[in-house]
């Protein structure tokens, strides 16, 4: 690993990394932010988060305000990047922002030449649980949480490795992209034209399909721009009834798809996770 940059905050630590990845077959980064105390004798549980389409690392942890109460809480939290990157990577022909770099939709590519670089399921499922917990004073009791397509990300991931997990949450995620334009464009060309193969990345499915016993809470503004036509929240209220899964999924009048929104209700999710974490 190769440090980049390393701040203070709150009395903790936010870090920055590179690394050479097996899974994405390039340099990815990631930062971390490390609360205080948080040492080999005692180690702290981690929230990984998962963003959206468009950012990197550093959009969550500079405009979500997450650190103050992660670190009164005593809870690492490590932000990956959203898709592969640098020299080599295949991207969107005409530089569109809802495919390629940038947007990496937290799967496994199974369709040339995408399949070489776009493998951010198991990046986030497994190597990046590794390297983190080899390198710093964290337990192997991980949370999991995003937004946009990043809660897609975590909703997917969550639901099918319970055992890795202890809970999930996202902000205005991707819940049916089987269903909208975003993740169709995806989908079709990372996994190919058998809609079969992208059913094992739909939230709404995912839900419908089995109970989960992983606690869910989601969280959706009315006034998001998206919500409609491409988040498709009540996907996830349909796929909850219809398999009797226990989920909360918190509407807020007039609240939009920023960043805003998610630093209005962050500390709920935090507060959510140390629960399963069991730090409160």
């Amino acid at each position: 690993m190769k440090l980049i940059s390393e701040n203070r905050a709150f009395g903790g630590t936010h870090l920055r990394y590179s690394h050479p990845s097996e899974s994405t077959n390039c340099e990815m980064t990631f930062a971390i932010f490390l609360p205080p105390f948080a040492s080999k004798e005692k180690p702290v549980p981690v929230l990984y988060w998962l963003s959206g389409l468009t950012c990197t690392d550093q959009n969550f942890m500079q405009k979500a305000g997450a650190m103050k109460l992660a670190s009164e809480l005593g809870m690492a939290i490590v932000a990956p990047d959203t898709s592969p990157r640098g020299e080599g990577v295949p991207d969107d022909e005409n530089g569109s922002y809802d495919f390629g770099l940038g947007a990496g939709f937290y799967l496994d590519a199974t369709q040339a030449p995408w399949d070489k670089h776009y493998n951010m399921y198991s990046y986030i499922t497994d190597e990046l649980p590794a390297l983190v917990e080899s390198n710093f004073p964290v337990t192997k009791e991980r949370a999991l949480s995003g937004h946009s397509m990043g809660g897609h990300g975590a909703l997917v991931i969550g639901m099918r490795n319970p055992n890795r997990f202890v809970s999930v949450s996202a902000f205005s995620p991707v819940a049916n992209p089987t269903e909208c334009e975003w993740g169709k464009k995806a989908f079709s060309h990372y996994l190919g034209d058998d809609t079969e193969q992208w059913k094992a990345y739909d939230s709404a499915l995912l839900l419908a399909s089995k109970t989960h016993s992983i606690p869910l809470l989601v969280e959706q503004g009315t006034s998001d721009e998206f919500m409609q036509e491409q988040l498709k929240p009540q996907a996830l209220v349909h796929g909850a009834q219809q398999s009797d899964t226990q989920l909360t999924l918190n509407m807020h009048e007039g609240y939009d798809h920023s960043y805003f929104f998610i630093a209005s209700f962050i500390e709920d999710h935090l507060e959510f996770h140390a629960g399963h974490l069991g730090l409160i």
